[in-house]
């Protein structure tokens, strides 16, 4: 496979035609800086903290269209804070590791022992749902799309920036270690590659769900958190609506992010992003 930016093309189809091909899609804010992901809890923790992110993806033609190609740098998704990691990351981190234990300690006594102000606006709805303890992913299962793939976590990186499985590890989903683990309270997040220039990536069947079904992602400690699709949806670049996408801690939920949309070339690749809702609905074993 050519390497990003060694200016070679790929040729596709039997038009005998060459393209160049992406060798990545970026994630969340404007098209010319790639796709921003900002992680943030929601408004309330926004105030102390927030994570400003972009997101580079290696990319597929939804239609299976020959796959252009450009030069640019390795394809990779990454996550960048907005003034690097320091005390602020640390706060909202320590901040949100408080809340979550003090929610098992409420569902477990029946006792609050939160503050009302703080929590008002983000008290679980009265509904049953399981909340398991923190345990990091391990594998993601989709029936539907006939996959399985191993996740590994991905954190952040000396520059500031979280990457997430390389070309090479196409097949692979990364797991965003500073928020939520699959189960908590709150969105965990796991990226993934939709397409390199050579073939489809994991989540390239992403945008073929529908509500109701089902992702199960097996945790570490040999749990399986299964959660069900509550919506599919794509975002141009510039308009992603991140307390939607990652502001919800009311209950344990998923978000499955990748590509998606138009081609549209140059540093933007692609011009959606896809995200995939999904609630946790119940828990097996370990």
């Amino acid at each position: 496979m050519p390497k990003p930016g060694d200016g070679r093309t790929t040729p596709h189809g039997g038009d005998g035609r060459t393209r160049r091909g992406p060798d990545r899609c970026r994630a969340g804010g404007g098209f010319g800086s790639g796709l921003r992901l900002v992680l943030r809890a929601s408004r309330r923790f926004a105030r102390l903290a927030g994570h400003a992110s972009t997101a580079s993806v290696t990319t597929a033609d939804p239609e299976g269209r020959p796959l252009p190609t450009r030069p640019g740098g390795a394809g990779r998704w990454r996550y960048a804070a907005r003034n690097g990691p320091g005390a602020p990351v640390l706060v909202i981190g320590t901040l949100m590791v408080l809340i979550v234990a003090m929610l098992g300690v409420e569902r477990v006594t029946g006792v609050s022992v939160l503050p009302e102000r703080l929590f008002a606006g983000l008290r679980p709805p009265p509904k049953d749902f399981p909340v398991l303890p923190g345990s990091p992913p391990t594998d993601i299962a989709i029936q539907k799309l006939d996959l399985r793939a191993p996740v590994h976590p991905v954190g952040i990186a000396p520059d500031g920036s979280i990457a997430v499985p390389d070309v090479g590890r196409s097949g692979e989903a990364g797991w965003y270690d500073q928020g939520p683990t699959p189960g908590q309270y709150g969105p965990a997040v796991i990226v993934g590659h939709v397409d390199t220039t050579t073939g489809p990536a994991v989540f390239h069947g992403l945008k073929s769900l529908d509500d109701g079904d089902r992702v199960e992602v097996t945790r570490a400690d040999r749990s399986v958190a299964v959660f069900e699709v509550t919506a599919v949806q794509r975002y141009g670049k510039d308009r992603l609506p991140v307390d939607e996408v990652f502001g919800d801690f009311s209950r344990p939920n998923l978000r499955l992010i990748t590509c998606g949309g138009r081609w549209v070339g140059g540093e933007t690749g692609y011009a959606d992003n896809l995200v995939v809702y999904a609630s946790l609905v119940k828990a097996r074993g370990p």
